[in-house]
């Protein structure tokens, strides 16, 4: 069996300056299962609009600063490097602010939810 080991750096090649799209690198994953880095230059989630995912998703900031508002929730939570957050399937969430410079790299896994 041959084995293809993938290597990589999730600080590499940043953006020097704010992009006008963030930034979707897949990383890794099969199946049903996708881990990414997001990187994030001042972007945020336009007014009135929500993520309602299909997937769980395990995000977490490696680097730089976020908030992200879950609906329902009256205030906002705030990320920095280390904080990881699993929202779980159709948990509607928004981000509603990101640091542009340096810029907020995320690393984020999807995956199908867990049967109840």
């Amino acid at each position: 069996m041959v084995m293809t080991i993938s290597k990589g750096n999730i600080g590499a090649e940043l953006p020097a300056e704010p992009v006008a799209e963030e930034i979707f690198e897949r990383l890794s994953g099969g199946g049903d299962v996708l881990v990414e880095r997001i990187v994030s230059t001042g972007q945020a989630t336009p007014e009135g609009e929500w993520y309602d995912q299909e997937r769980d998703e395990w995000v977490m900031v490696v680097s730089g600063a976020a908030r992200l508002l879950v609906e329902g929730e009256e205030d906002e939570r705030d990320l920095s490097a280390g904080d990881w957050l699993l929202l779980p399937a159709h948990c509607r969430h928004r981000v509603t602010w990101t640091q542009d410079s340096p810029p907020t790299v995320w690393l984020a896994v999807h995956y199908p939810p867990n049967p109840a």
